[in-house]
C-alpha cells in the first residue's frame, strides 16, 4: 500500500503542496485533477523521490521512502515515473527502445517487447526509429518503456496529452485494462475529464496545493463540493437558489449540469431565458443563454435560434 501522509512543499518559502494525504493499494488506479499550476505534477515526483520534502512523509508497505537526499540515484526501483517530456532515445528502433528496460537474459524478451506494443497500439513500428515518429506516437512508446520493468506503481503526468483522440479512447481501455491485470498502482496527473471519470477508482482534486475533494468518480460527479470540482467535469451552472424560485430567501446557490435545465413548452413558467448560441455536441446541442443576468448552460436535442426566448425547467432537489 502506499501511504501519502500530510506532505507539503515548496520549491521557495512558499508551499505549492500543502498538508495531503491519501492512500491507494495495488491494482488501484488514482486520478489527481486540478487547474495548471496546482501541484499535481510536483505531487508525482515527491512520490517517486525526485524532491525532498521536511513535512511530511510518503511510505510502501509501512517502509518510509527516504527521497533524494539519502539516494546517489533519486528515483524508487519498485516506482516507474513518466513526465511530459519523455525519455526515448532518438537514433534507435521503437524495439531497442522498449528492450533497454528488459534484462537480455530474460528467454520471453521479444515476446515481452511485443506484449507492451499491443497495449499501446504501436506494433507496426517495431523497427522504425524513434525520431521518424509523431509525437503521440513517441508518447505511446515512452508508456510502453516504463511498463517493461514492470513496476509495482506508476505514475503518469498527462501521459496522453500528444494523442489523437480517435486513438486516445482506445488506448486508455487498453492500457488500464492491463495495469489492472498486473495489478500495478497507476496514479496520473490529468486535466481530461475522461481520464479521471471513466477509469479511476478514486479522483484528487487539487486547488493550491491541496486537495479540496476527494471520492470515486461517482460521488464527486453527483454531488460536487464545489463548481470548482464540478467544473472537470462538464460545464457547470452556479445560480442563486432565489432566482430559481422567488419564495426562497436563503443566500444559498445551487450547482447544476447542463442536463439538468431543460426546454419547457409550458408557458406559465416563470423561468424565461434568452438564447445566444447553440453548440453542436454530436447527439444533443450544448445551448448558452442568458438567465436573469446570468450566463447558462443546458442540452437540447435540436439547435435553438440565437436571440430566441424560451422558457426552462431547472431540475434541482
Amino acid at each position: 500500500m502506499l501511504k501519502v501522509d500530510k506532505v507539503s512543499f515548496g520549491y521557495t518559502l512558499n508551499e505549492v503542496i500543502k498538508n495531503i494525504s491519501f492512500k491507494a493499494n495495488k491494482g488501484d488506479y488514482i486520478a489527481i485533477v486540478g487547474e495548471s499550476g496546482c501541484g499535481k505534477s510536483t505531487l508525482l515526483e515527491i512520490i517517486y523521490g525526485l524532491l525532498h520534502i521536511d513535512k511530511g512523509a510518503v511510505y510502501w508497505n509501512e517502509n518510509k521512502l527516504l527521497g533524494p537526499n539519502f539516494y546517489l540515484i533519486p528515483g524508487e526501483e519498485f516506482m516507474k515515473y513518466l513526465p511530459q517530456d519523455f525519455d526515448l532515445m532518438p537514433y534507435i528502433t521503437v524495439e531497442e527502445n522498449v528492450g533497454k528496460n528488459i534484462s537480455s537474459l530474460d528467454p520471453n524478451k521479444q515476446n515481452r517487447i511485443l506484449e507492451l506494443l499491443k497495449v499501446v497500439d504501436m506494433t507496426d513500428f517495431l523497427k522504425t526509429k524513434v525520431k521518424n515518429l509523431s509525437g503521440g506516437q513517441k508518447q505511446r512508446i515512452a508508456i510502453a518503456k516504463v511498463l517493461a520493468k514492470e513496476p509495482e506503481v506508476l505514475l503518469l503526468d498527462e501521459p496522453f496529452s500528444h494523442i489523437d483522440n480517435f486513438r486516445k479512447n482506445k488506448l486508455r481501455r487498453s492500457l488500464f485494462k492491463y495495469l489492472k491485470s498486473k495489478n500495478i498502482l497507476c496514479i496520473v496527473a490529468t486535466h481530461d475529464t475522461t481520464d479521471a471519470l471513466s477509469f479511476a477508482d478514486e479522483i484528487l482534486v487539487i486547488r493550491n496545493g491541496k486537495v479540496v475533494a476527494q471520492g470515486t468518480p461517482e460521488q464527486l460527479y453527483n454531488q460536487p463540493k464545489s463548481a470548482y470540482v464540478a467544473s472537470f467535469f462538464n460545464e457547470i451552472n452556479e445560480l442563486p437558489l432565489k432566482l430559481i424560485d422567488s419564495k426562497k430567501t436563503l443566500n444559498k446557490t445551487v450547482l447544476l449540469y447542463p442536463n439538468e435545465i431543460t426546454l419547457t413548452s409550458n408557458s406559465n413558467s416563470k423561468l424565461k431565458a434568452k438564447v445566444v448560441n447553440s453548440y453542436f455536441k454530436g447527439n444533443f446541442y450544448l445551448i448558452e443563454a442568458e438567465f436573469k443576468d446570468k450566463t447558462i448552460f443546458f442540452e437540447h436535442s435540436t439547435k435553438v435560434n440565437s436571440n430566441q426566448e424560451v422558457f426552462i425547467k431547472i431540475n434541482c432537489n
